[in-house]
């Protein structure tokens, strides 16, 4: 899912600004040239020879070696993709391999579900889609260090007016799209039109609720320098530029936002300016992408790897016997009660750190059985969630009761203990809700006859979810709740409970990572309810209030006891039955080096990824 949490003010930055006249014109990114032609890449200092963009055939990347991916294969796939793919490669294949010991080399990651959406960064949901598109294939305008202040990346430097009115981006210039186009400003202001234009459905809309939208909002001072707008302040007001990723205009600005969820762009032929390019995606099996030989030294240059490999493996023990036999060198999120099998393997390791997701099961409040507050609590009550998390999580994580994290500075410690299990409270509040049991054991009914049953859907492969919705299955039934589990193939499932129309569910078990700010907005705020997270559709006219407020007041002293209040509010309500916070697990090969993971996420340093020589695939082994 999308997902952040901020950890300080990011009104203040000590980084140099330098302020452009510039002009104000608005050109265009122009094509590369129809004549080849030879070019120094800023940053890099080499001097490559650009080819023509009309070149219609697929060119082999130069070196050879276990990382060269290949020619490409056009057919089949879309007009658009047989136009763009060719000036991809034509572009990276006119630089030289980087020298060193750490460069070369394919790595291969294993994962349960395919990334949703793929690289377009307009429309993806999908948690493991928005680590690909910030850390590897687009480029966001900046990032986060391990403290989670903000540090430059897209942009060199940025400047909040002192009345918060404006923030203003100088962006770098020796940024190419992997076709060869120059990134520019106005790719920046593209990517903000599109996000905030209702047409395009942008998933986490409530990043842009406190700045100015549409044209209104936006300024492009020169093709290096933007201002954004903003119409209320606000305490995060940087963070949204953490999280999305920058798309390109030359190539997506003649398509109507409406239609971007379905372009070829985002699972066939995506085109980004990170360090990672696309180069073949098999829906269900595999994503691949290559080092991007033109990313700036400034950055740390191109990555280690040369090609990295993204598997889908639909089933956990599957995905850890290909850990422990190394065909997959890193393997994302096993289970706790795979935990000690890797930590006992010589052949890998265990990584664990704080994380920034929680699990629950979200509860679709429009459905009759789920709409009175007062059956939800019973629910959670009815639970016996520390037993899940001992069970499940095996010391890897904790009881969760609202979805601010536990490292969080707004997390509200009073709440830890409430909602403990306790069936006889639970079905006290099933008999005031008006459910009572016909006869011992039976299934509960109202007034009017109707059984109290729910089914609660998860995703294929996820064991742990499976786990959660069986468990529950068994406890609610002892208090009169009829549970039905119901296993979901995972873009399916995203289908079933995002899309407004349709809210195909009755619970769902599933994860949510926040940002690195925590905004509920778009999962409970009542304007949101026809949104693609406004799975509950929960409508409370306090939470408004407090969802308002919460992200404007900037001095946190003042905005803690908004915070609890809220929290408390959601412990009364039961939105959802939150579950637990995870810590967050990694199994890792013994040929790989340089991996380090935190709260950012699982592909943070990416690009420092290696492998020794003599440990690369299909290199005596």
């Amino acid at each position: 899912m999308s997902q952040g949490d901020g950890a300080g003010s990011l009104l203040h930055v000590s980084i140099p600004v330098q302020k452009h006249a510039g002009d104000r014109s608005d050109p265009y990114p122009h094509p590369l040239d129809t004549e080849a032609k030879m070019e120094t890449i800023p940053s890099t200092g080499r001097s490559v020879r650009v080819l023509a963009a009309s070149v219609l055939v697929a060119v082999v990347a130069a070196g050879c070696g276990e990382g060269t991916p290949g020619e490409r294969s056009l057919r089949g796939m879309p007009a658009f993709c047989q136009e763009v793919l060719p000036r991809v490669d034509a572009f990276l294949s006119t630089f030289e391999r980087p020298e060193g010991e750490r460069y070369g080399g394919t790595v291969v990651v294993g994962a349960i579900g395919e990334i949703a959406d793929g690289m377009n960064a307009l429309v993806s949901s999908d948690y493991t889609a928005s680590q690909h598109q910030t850390f590897m294939h687009l480029m966001t305008l900046l990032q986060v260090d391990e403290a989670l202040e903000p540090t430059p990346y897209l942009a060199r430097t940025w400047e909040v007016a002192d009345d918060l009115s404006h923030v203003t981006f100088e962006l770098r210039d020796d940024v190419f799209w992997h076709d060869g186009e120059p990134t520019t400003a106005h790719d920046v202001a593209f990517t903000y039109l599109r996000a905030t234009d209702p047409e395009t459905a942008f998933p986490n809309q409530a990043f842009w609720d406190h700045y100015v939208k549409g044209p209104e909002g936006i300024e492009v001072l020169d093709d290096h320098t933007i201002r954004i707008h903003i119409a209320r302040p606000h305490a995060e007001v940087l963070d949204p530029w953490r999280a999305t990723g920058i798309m390109p205009r030359h190539l997506l600005e003649d398509v109507p936002p409406a239609q971007l969820r379905q372009h070829p762009f985002g699972t066939r032929c995506p085109v980004g300016n990170g360090p990672f390019a696309f180069h073949q995606h098999r829906s269900d099996e595999s994503w691949t992408f290559v080092r991007n030989p033109a990313f700036p030294e400034a950055l740390g240059g191109p990555p280690y790897l040369e090609r990295y490999v993204y598997r889908i493996i639909p089933e956990q023990t599957t995905l850890l016997t290909e850990l422990l036999t190394e065909a997959i060198d890193v393997y994302i999120a096993p289970p706790a009660d795979q935990a000690p099998q890797i930590e006992a393997a010589a052949q890998a390791e265990l990584i664990a750190f704080e994380f920034r997701n929680y699990v629950f099961v979200g509860w679709n409040h429009r459905r009759p059985q789920l709409a009175d507050a007062r059956v939800r609590r019973a629910i959670t009550m009815a639970t016996n969630r520390r037993q899940v998390v001992d069970a499940l999580l095996r010391g890897y994580g904790d009881i969760a009761n609202a979805g601010v994290p536990p490292f969080h500075w707004a997390f509200h410690e009073g709440i830890r203990d409430e909602l403990a299990f306790d069936s006889d409270e639970a079905r006290r509040l099933l008999d005031e809700a008006g459910w009572r049991e016909p006869s011992p054991g039976a299934v509960r009914v109202n007034d009017a006859g109707e059984r109290l049953e729910i089914a609660i859907k998860y995703n294929t492969g996820n064991q742990q979810r499976q786990d959660i919705a069986e468990i529950m299955q068994a406890q609610l039934r002892e208090v009169g709740i009829a549970v039905r589990p119901q296993v979901v193939e995972w873009a399916t499932l995203l289908n079933q409970i995002n899309t407004p129309d349709v809210r195909d569910f009755d619970g769902v078990v599933i994860g949510w990572v926040t940002e690195m700010k925590v905004d509920d907005h778009d999962l409970f705020h009542s304007s949101k309810v026809d949104q693609p997270y406004g799975w509950t559709g929960m409508q409370d006219e306090r939470v408004d209030a407090l969802l308002d407020t919460l992200q404007l007041v900037v001095d946190r002293d003042e905005a803690v006891p908004l915070w609890r209040e809220y929290q408390e509010l959601l412990v009364e309500l039961q939105p959802y039955t939150y579950l637990f916070f995870p810590e967050r697990l990694a199994g890792v090969g013994r040929r790989m080096r340089g991996v380090e993971m935190d709260v950012r996420g699982e592909w943070v340093h990416v690009t420092r990824w290696w492998i020794p020589e003599d440990m690369r695939r299909g290199r005596g082994r």
